[in-house]
């Protein structure tokens, strides 16, 4: 393994602090380049249980998303036949919104995972959930209890999984032989391309491109036969996995990503030390536009609070002194404080209330629905800021 990276600091992305004084301790937040296999891990792990028995986002919060759950649900259906009464698992399934498109088309359905107040309201409305670990003896119970499935689904959170091997062990026990394991990530040639290093946090262990991924399921007796790219969270990919020997064909797409893959330079250490130059200069761009507002007497503030802003805010240096509040429409972040910063997190009301000058939109992936929202803010004089993956000021 070859260090590669290694950005500021952090406490995990999504341990938002109930009080302005609570101590949070921040973990290394640096990467390394398998020499291998040219797979891309982070070097240190924290505990999965501090990270997501805890949890606090919930898929259902975005339209987009929900939008984009359901014609991901209909598509499955539509490419690998599907019917009534088929077994459908989801890993990581946040609050059951992808598996409410499968059960509403009459599937059985199943979801599995670790945040527990999550995962009882899911069952609450409808979507049974398992609050636990997906893993091989988690797999044995689901064999024994609701026998195999047709389909199996997890949707970015094959990045936060450390043993990758058990998993996929438990993938290939539960899966029917004629079945499909269907995965979406961040994929790792955009956050290249577009510097979207925020999205490098200690969720995500693993940061995956389709050549290691092909190495690894074969190991496992899969094989992965497709691999589409797509525009979600600044570029991902969504990903099928079968059987060895199974019954679909494998797709070009497979081929022409390792091909694009070798092309981009992803097995070197040096295409990744390049990255952390590029970081350095939106840095530098971003925080010259904030300082120079603030020494203007503009009150800036913040939209949203994903993960991927505690990586920024962090590695910009950008607390409470730069940014008074942040923005959030979930009401499980509402009345906290963002991760270490400690920058109160609070409801769009609050931005027509206090009337800061600059909003610079930390989701800069929901930045279009964002502003469209919220045109009676730009109407009324306020500007917002698009930091990534191109600096904007609306």
């Amino acid at each position: 393994m070859t260090q590669v990276l290694s950005l500021t600091p952090t406490p995990p992305a999504n341990a938002f602090a109930r009080t302005q004084e609570e101590a949070q301790v921040a973990y290394p937040l640096d990467l390394q380049l398998c020499n291998d296999c040219a797979h891309l891990q982070l070097s240190d792990v924290v505990d999965p249980a501090t990270l997501f028995e805890n949890y606090v986002y919930v898929s259902g919060t975005s339209p987009s998303f929900v939008r984009h759950f359901e014609e991901y649900s209909k598509s499955i259906v539509s490419d690998y036949g599907l019917a009534e009464g088929d077994f459908v698992v989801d890993i990581g399934s946040n609050d059951g919104t992808l598996l409410g498109f499968f059960k509403n088309a009459g599937m059985e359905i199943l979801g599995i995972d670790p945040a527990k107040d999550i995962a009882r309201n899911a069952s609450d409305s409808g979507i049974e959930t398992w609050a636990t670990f997906f893993d091989e003896q988690t797999a044995n119970r689901i064999v024994t209890e609701r026998g195999k499935a047709r389909c199996i689904t997890a949707n970015n959170v094959f990045a936060h999984i450390d043993d990758l091997s058990a998993v996929v062990s438990g993938i290939q026990k539960t899966l029917k032989d004629d079945g499909v394991f269907v995965f979406e990530f961040s994929y790792l040639v955009d956050v290249l391309e577009k510097t979207l290093f925020d999205t490098i946090y200690h969720e995500h262990v693993d940061y995956h491109s389709i050549s290691p991924l092909v190495r690894f399921f074969r190991k496992h007796k899969l094989e992965l036969i497709d691999a589409h790219r797509l525009p979600t969270h600044g570029g991902s990919v969504r990903c099928v996995v079968q059987m060895q020997g199974g019954p679909y064909a494998r797709s070009s797409r497979v081929d022409d990503l390792v091909a694009l893959e070798a092309e981009r330079g992803l097995n070197k250490a040096e295409t990744y030390r390049t990255l952390g130059t590029k970081i350095y200069a939106v840095r530098d761009e971003l925080t010259a536009l904030l300082d120079g507002l603030k020494s203007a007497g503009n009150r800036i503030a913040g939209f949203g609070a994903p993960a991927k802003a505690t990586t920024l805010m962090y590695h910009f240096g950008l607390g409470q002194d730069a940014i008074e509040f942040i923005i959030d429409d979930s009401p499980l972040k509402q009345g906290l404080y963002s991760p270490g910063l400690h920058v109160p997190i609070l409801p769009a009301s609050e931005l027509y209330e206090r009337k800061p000058d600059y909003v610079v939109i930390l989701a800069w992936n929901f930045a279009d629905p964002i502003m469209k929202n919220h045109a009676d803010f730009l109407a009324a004089g306020g500007h917002f800021i698009v930091p990534l993956p191109e600096m904007a000021v609306h």
